[in-house]
């Protein structure tokens, strides 16, 4: 039976303050976006403004040119969607292989992945931007697809290959017995199976891709395809102080990236503890 004690208030006070600490920066960057520019200077940023505007916002959204952040937005979006249906199919696919491979190239396989996991790959950095614009995929959307979908495939395989080792081989053999071939097994059954890992490798590789500015700048910047991160930069460039308009860009930013997480944020955790189970 359980008992309120004096313990569970503290832990309670605890989680509150936790709670309030982790949440305050967004407080600031809420109540700043909203103040208008002669409150920004002039008022706390404790306090919420007097006279809240949303100019701040327009601004944002209707800058052009290299600061077209609206433009960044869509780019962001094509790139990272395009990027995640890549590396769950090839990581999916590659992973269901390792997993059940019993020789030993499988394991050697996964070792180095594992060991593509481990080096940055910013060391490639120069090899790869002289290769993407000797073939063209500089500036466009399907060569930072392809390009992303390398960086991130043996996190996506590892995450795979793991979650399908800690998975018993019955339901395969149960349908190989009724007369399924491996890759109908592969997508009617052991796929849809393991949707959790499909939504961790979704949101974890989608969030390393939407917050991108290293590889989107060496690649994108400039063109007309560059991403959200890039087009950040390229505004708050133009910007001196102007906290209001820098935090509204945040904020823009921010929104569709954390409103995908809280959607599938139940399958990110059982798709995670369950690839780090296996």
């Amino acid at each position: 039976m359980f008992r309120y004690t004096k313990l569970t208030l503290l832990r309670e006070i605890g989680i509150w303050i936790l709670a309030l600490v982790f949440l305050a920066p967004f407080y600031f960057l809420i109540m700043i976006a909203l103040k208008p520019d002669s409150e920004l200077l002039t008022t706390s940023p404790l306090a919420p403004p007097e006279s809240p505007t949303v100019e701040n916002f327009v601004n944002v959204m209707t800058a052009t040119g290299n600061s077209n952040v609206m433009l960044g937005l869509l780019n962001s979006a094509i790139i990272t969607a395009g990027s995640v249906v890549a590396l769950v199919i090839l990581g999916a696919l590659t992973g269901y292989v390792i997993a059940r491979s019993t020789t030993r190239w499988g394991r050697a396989a996964f070792m180095l992945f594992l060991v593509a996991i481990v080096l940055p790959t910013q060391l490639g950095t120069v090899p790869l931007y002289i290769g993407a614009r000797a073939i063209g995929l500089t500036g466009s959307h399907w060569g930072m697809i392809i390009l992303y979908t390398g960086m991130m495939l043996p996190m996506a395989i590892f995450l795979y290959a793991n979650f399908f080792r800690g998975m018993g081989t019955d339901f395969e053999e149960a349908a190989m017995i009724d007369g399924a071939s491996r890759t109908q097994v592969f997508f009617r059954i052991m796929f849809p199976l393991v949707g959790p890992a499909t939504g961790t490798v979704a949101i974890f590789v989608g969030l390393i891709i939407w917050n991108d500015f290293f590889t989107s700048l060496v690649f994108l910047g400039g063109s007309e395809t560059q991403t959200l991160p890039v087009s950040m930069y390229f505004y708050i460039g133009s910007l001196v102080s102007q906290w209001n308009q820098i935090f509204a860009i945040v904020i823009v930013a921010m929104i569709p990236i954390l409103a995908f997480y809280l959607f599938a944020q139940k399958r990110f955790i059982q798709g995670f503890a369950g690839g780090l189970k296996g």
